[in-house]
């Protein structure tokens, strides 16, 4: 599969890694192709360096991981992205978001023409995905959105990148949803002291 990622930061750092590890043709959407963050993840075979534009031509499916209030600025800077699969993996957090929306993934749909959002990979901190065991326990994902197809290539992705299962939490209108779990995570490591090495995992009797 061909993979544009849009944020080479933290998260979208340790996906290009994993799908890159997966036989994933991965390219990176940056503002300056000579000075980026995570500018190393250039010379790992399977991973190229692009204008934004240009790696969402290239790709099937874009992964959003930018700053939330960037959100609008950058869905409108992917080009044409008609039936091209979009992953959102921003969270509006302290209000830190694009001016109008509640979710990121609305602004998506908003300023693109893609009808296939996928809200994923925001519920958990970046060193959970690249070490998704805990001991003998493997994490999971979650994910939320319209389209069930976009949905069935995400879930894929993110066992690829080892979540042992990615769930359907709902459509499109659990984007808010998406976000208030992300903050639930964000609170327990940050806020209330328990740090990045914890994670989710939904058992079953």
């Amino acid at each position: 599969m061909r993979i544009a990622i849009i944020g080479t930061g933290n998260v979208g750092s340790a996906l290009a890694v994993k799908w890159a590890d997966a036989g994933h043709r991965t390219y990176l959407g940056v503002r300056n192709t000579k000075e980026f963050k995570g500018s190393d993840l250039s010379s790992k075979n399977g991973i190229s360096v692009h204008p934004v534009a240009e790696a969402v031509y290239e790709a099937e499916v874009v992964l959003l991981a930018t700053p939330a209030k960037a959100a609008v600025e950058v869905a409108r800077s992917l080009g044409d992205t008609t039936g091209k699969i979009i992953i959102d993996a921003m969270n509006i957090v302290m209000n830190q978001g694009p001016a109008g929306y509640t979710n990121t993934g609305d602004a998506i749909l908003a300023n693109t023409a893609s009808r296939d959002v996928v809200k994923c990979f925001n519920t958990t901190g970046y060193n959970n995905m690249n070490d998704t065991a805990y001991g003998s326990t493997i994490i999971d994902m979650f994910m939320a959105g319209d389209s069930k197809p976009a949905k069935a290539v995400v879930r894929q992705l993110a066992l690829e990148a080892g979540f042992a299962e990615c769930y359907d939490v709902g459509g499109n209108d659990r984007f808010t949803l998406m976000e208030q779990f992300a903050f639930f995570w964000i609170n327990l490591a940050m806020f209330q002291g328990h740090g990045r090495n914890i994670a989710f995992k939904l058992l079953k009797r």
